[in-house]
């Protein structure tokens, strides 16, 4: 009895199956389906460092967390350059490949001026918030944030990272097609 069933219940299932194939309907595809094809996208690139802009906030913040000592002060009074520390090359590099951060403001009073570390921890783009699937004739798109990944980066430069002057996410596009029987991410742009 429960095996005719159980055989009644997988002929239906296997039957709806074909005819959906032969209708040519597609399977649903979800948000969640959808970000997780855009993050194992991320996932396949090369890791990326973050490039975070240093303003004069950071530049002490990064001084009390001993990435960097100031080892010239000019004559002029608001010209510095400052070393990278041991402690600092483990967590930063300089864009010039250099150890020195020259820093150069305009006047006194500029606080516009600010200069770009390198972060050496290097991670994937991770994929986030991912707005509902449209429908866009021959597929679907849909609107995702695309972030910057800040693990293994120390809690002193990730607060930097988070001063205004910095871009931690955009804003892409990314577009799915349907080809042999799946969906497939078509790009993120």
């Amino acid at each position: 009895m429960k095996n005719g069933l159980n055989l009644r219940v997988f002929g239906a299932l296997a039957l709806a199956g074909l005819g959906l194939a032969l209708t040519g309907c597609k399977p649903d595809l979800t948000q969640a389906n959808a970000q997780a094809m855009v993050q194992a996208k991320y996932d396949q690139m090369p890791p990326q460092s973050v490039s975070i802009t240093v303003d004069e906030q950071g530049l002490r913040k990064g001084a009390e967390s001993k990435y960097w000592t100031m080892t010239k002060l000019y004559p002029n009074k608001y010209w510095a350059d400052f070393t990278l520390t041991p402690e600092g090359k483990k967590v930063v590099k300089l864009p010039n490949g250099g150890d020195v951060i020259q820093w150069r403001p305009e006047s006194e009073g500029d606080k516009s001026f600010s200069i770009v570390v390198q972060t050496v921890a290097a991670n994937h783009m991770k994929a986030k918030e991912m707005k509902p699937l449209q429908d866009d004739g021959s597929g679907k798109s849909a609107e995702v944030v695309e972030a910057v990944n800040l693990d293994g980066v120390p809690d002193a430069l990730q607060e930097i990272a988070h001063h205004p002057g910095n871009r931690l996410s955009t804003k892409r596009q990314a577009s799915f097609s349907y080809e042999g029987g799946a969906w497939k991410l078509a790009g993120v742009n």
